[in-house]
């Protein structure tokens, strides 16, 4: 299979790029850059939980990244000048790519913090929840041996929704190594230590 470009041609292509071509954004493409981030930033504004809670779609880093990404291209075509084409295209990337690797399977919302931390906002909200309800469940427990499969159904009788045995496994794991509570995985038991305040 004979490449469309040679080898050689194409590394001097890049580096005569690199070199010497010092792309600047136009008027019409930094106002295209403007507009379509705070697009991307509306894009996340409103919370599923009633205002409570906001999933930002796009931060300032991304911003940087679509500055440089149309610089890129306008370089890539040896434009000395960045095109609002070039964000266009520089935007449908970061879509593409934003959207592959952050969006929350539980909403189906992007969700930066996908990216920045590895969890979504609402599975980080949803542990938050699950250990506040579980710490005032275990204080009227405290000294006492439990069933993990106890706790998950009283947890679930208590938020209305099926309790995840993963979810609250990492959270008695965290728990156990703060120290409130002895957390036998094997057994499935926990001993509810004195230090459990709610």
């Amino acid at each position: 299979v004979e490449p469309p470009l040679d080898h050689g041609l194409l590394r001097d292509y890049i580096a005569y790029a690199r070199e010497n071509i010092h792309p600047e954004l136009s008027d019409l493409a930094a106002r295209e850059l403007i507009s379509q981030y705070l697009e991307m930033r509306r894009g996340g504004s409103s919370g599923s939980s009633g205002g409570r809670g906001r999933t930002i779609a796009a931060t300032p880093r991304q911003l940087e990244s679509l500055v440089r990404l149309s610089e890129s291209l306008a370089r890539m075509r040896l434009g000395r000048v960045v095109t609002r084409d070039d964000v266009l295209e520089a935007v449908r990337l970061m879509k593409v790519a934003t959207q592959a690797a952050a969006t929350d399977p539980r909403t189906g919302r992007i969700d930066m913090d996908m990216i920045t931390t590895g969890r979504s906002t609402a599975a980080r909200e949803l542990e938050e929840n699950l250990a506040a309800s579980l710490k005032e469940l275990l204080v009227e427990r405290r000294g006492n041996r439990l069933g993990v499969s106890e706790i998950r159904r009283q947890l679930s009788e208590i938020l209305n929704a099926q309790v995840q045995q993963e979810d609250l496994t990492d959270i008695l794991k965290v728990m156990d190594a703060d120290g409130l509570v002895q957390f036998n995985e094997r057994a499935q038991t926990i001993f509810v230590r004195a230090g459990v305040v709610g």
